[in-house]
């Protein structure tokens, strides 16, 4: 990243009130300090903010130093996959309900972004996924996950068995609503709905967790980072199911497809506050501590 920050991209749901509110502080703050502001073309955008300019959102993240993304985790989410071929720092402001990645709060808005743009939050990185959909004829269809990627179920009430093979070497047929494959930061999304740990997000590990699994001794492993895992969906009559990553449809999964799965090249550089602490966040996040014996005061 290159400071001082000279022009900046924001990512968000514009047209809900809760995120139109801080871009009338955040707008004109930014002209105030010369800076660039960028937005998608496709975009709605309320009339707080006139003045700024309208590129393609693909383009977006080439012509930026950072990305702001105003809303809850899934736009934290989107913003990330606009970033991550491209190296561009993200800064969350927490404008949804849990807020595991976006922990910059409203009231603390224009310290923190004055703080971005001065290069003085700090840089963390965190490794994305990477799924391959492929058959007998090539690569149906790929993309990059900061949380997750997952196989789910499309029809209701009927189950799909999923096969499930960790370099190479065959794990388990899972059956119940589809699988889950999880990086360390993604441990605290869909995962953990699942029954999976909670993962301090720098440990090289995936997590690989059943959704809804029709036996209770299928229960989520952890396994290393550097493997390569392949999820299968087996053959059985009226069973359909899609890959979602990061929460968007990438496309429907049929029996005889591949899916693998491994650590990307690329990362996505999450900027925080000062003094950030994961395991306040979690505290905070999950309302632990709260006893007699909580130091977190």
């Amino acid at each position: 990243m290159s400071f001082p920050v000279r022009t900046c991209a924001l990512v968000g749901r514009f047209a809900d009130p809760q995120v139109a509110e801080p871009l009338g502080v955040l707008v004109p703050h930014l002209a105030a300090r010369k800076i660039r502001v960028l937005v998608g073309a496709e975009t709605p955008m309320p009339a707080v903010m006139a003045g700024v300019e309208r590129v393609p959102i693909g383009a977006l993240a080439a012509r930026v130093d950072l990305v702001i993304a105003i809303g809850g985790d899934g736009t934290l989410l989107y913003a990330a996959g606009l970033v991550a071929r491209h190296g561009v720092p993200l800064l969350g402001i927490n404008r949804g309900r849990l807020g595991f990645l976006t922990d910059v709060m409203p009231e603390q808005l224009v310290a923190e972004v004055d703080a971005a743009l001065q290069g003085r939050l700090v840089a963390d990185e965190r490794p994305l996924l990477a799924a391959h959909l492929s058959n007998s004829g090539g690569v149906i269809a790929e993309a990059l996950a900061l949380n997750d990627v997952v196989l789910q179920r499309l029809a209701t009430g009927r189950m799909v068995d999923v096969e499930s093979h960790v370099d190479g070497r065959y794990v388990n047929t899972h059956a119940g609503d589809g699988v889950v494959v999880a990086s360390a930061t993604g441990s605290t999304a869909y995962a953990l709905s699942c029954g999976g740990p909670i993962v301090e997000p720098h440990l090289p590990v995936f997590v690989l967790a059943t959704i809804c699994p029709h036996t209770l001794s299928n229960r989520p492993i952890v396994v290393s980072a550097s493997s390569n895992i392949e999820i299968r969906l087996l053959e059985r009559h009226d069973r359909h199911a899609q890959l979602v990553c990061d929460g968007a449809v990438l496309g429907a999964i049929t029996p005889g497809d591949r899916l693998s799965v491994k650590q990307a090249r690329e990362r996505v550089t999450l900027l925080h506050p000062v003094g950030h602490d994961y395991y306040r966040v979690l505290r905070s996040k999950l309302h632990w501590g709260h006893g007699s014996h909580d130091h977190s005061r």
